[in-house]
Parts: C-alpha cells; structure tokens; sequence
C-alpha cells in the first residue's frame, strides 16, 4: 500500500486551479471522454457486466488497473448478480469506494476510482497500527514457539505418577495374598480331615483323635 500511495503521488496531475485531474481511461472510449461519457460507460457495465465471479479488466488510471467483478448471491430462490468496482496497484491490492457499488449518477460515478485511491493514507495507518500490535505480542509468541509446551510436560509427570501409584498398589497386593494362603491351606486340612474322619466312621474304624 505504501508502493501503491508512492506511486500516486509521483503520477497525479492537477488542474490550473490546483484540482486533482481525473484522467479514467475505459476500454471501448476515446482517451479524451468526457466526465458523462465515462459515468454512462460505467453504468452501463454496472448492469451489464458478468464475469462468473471473476475480476475484469475495464481500463486504468494513474497506472492502475480497473476492474469490474460480478457477485451472485441468492435470495428466497432467485439469484442476486451485484457488479462491484475495484483499482489495483501493484502489489495486487483492491481498493474500493462506497463498497465498490457504482453510483448513478455520471460524475459521481466517474470519481470512484479516485476516491478509492484517495483513502490510502487511512489504510496504511490502520495498517501500521496493527503492525504495532503485532510487534508487541511477538516476544511472546516467540517464546511459545520456541518453549515446552507446559501441558504436554504436565502429562508427562501425571502418567510417571500414576504407574508409581499402580507399583504401590501392587506391591500392598501380595502380601495380602501371601497372608491369605496360609489361611486357605490350614482350612482346606480341616476339611480334609473331617471327610476322612466321615469316611473311617462310616467303615466302623475308630482311631485315636490325632491319628488323620
């Protein structure tokens, strides 16, 4: 943008009584058309134009490019065509004036380009102002780039902590199971000793206790 208000500067013409010059140059005009000829032209691509959503080439100024795109849109099931205007610079940037829609009137339309052009110094204030904000947050961006993500870290540490919990309770698992077989092994012997002691009664032997 700053290309683009340089360049301005260096090719703007003015009048004898110090107004800015308006030389718009349209395809399908004579170089010398006059205010009205180019306002018509405009309008006339204004309801004409259809360029499938693509930017057309209509003419130039100052060395920029003019261009006309139609945008469709729908609405209740009808489809909308809107013809916006556009001036290009080098850097490929559009620029538009009242939101690129062309005004009816002749002169009025004739100066949409030129007020569009006009508003570069807005535009690059606004731009140098977010430039500013950026720069600021910059160290601190940098930082996250180049740093360790805290949670990732965090994550780390919680799954490290949750298998030494997982070995802790493990290892208060066996020796309940080990205290717990003894148990089983001297219930199992009182079992077995009642049955045999059935099965002896059962024969008709009778043995002193403590034998089985």
């Amino acid at each position: 943008m700053s290309l683009d208000w340089d360049n301005l500067k260096q090719r703007i013409q003015k009048h004898s009584g110090g107004t800015i010059a308006n030389p718009v140059q349209l395809d399908g005009l004579l170089p010398n058309a006059d205010v009205k000829q180019i306002g018509a032209k405009l309008n006339q691509l204004a309801d004409k134009s259809r360029t499938g959503g693509q930017y057309e080439e209509i003419g130039s100024l100052y060395g920029f490019t003019l261009l006309v795109k139609t945008e469709v849109s729908e609405k209740e099931g009808v489809d909308i065509r809107v013809n916006r205007f556009f001036i290009q610079g080098e850097g490929n940037i559009k620029y538009t004036f009242n939101n690129g829609i062309m005004a009816k009137d002749p002169e009025t339309a004739s100066m949409n380009f030129l007020r569009a052009l006009e508003k570069l110094p807005a535009y690059i204030k606004k731009e140098q102002e977010n430039i500013a904000e950026f720069q600021k947050d910059m160290p601190v961006l940098q930082e996250l780039v180049n740093g360790t993500w805290s949670k990732e870290s965090r994550l780390s540490e919680l799954k490290t902590e949750l298998a030494a919990v997982e070995r802790k309770i493990q290892l208060s698992i066996e020796p309940v199971k080990q205290s717990e077989e003894p148990a089983k092994q001297a219930e199992k012997k009182q079992e077995n000793q009642k049955v045999s002691e059935s099965i002896i009664r059962t024969k008709g032997v009778h043995l002193p206790r403590g034998v089985l």
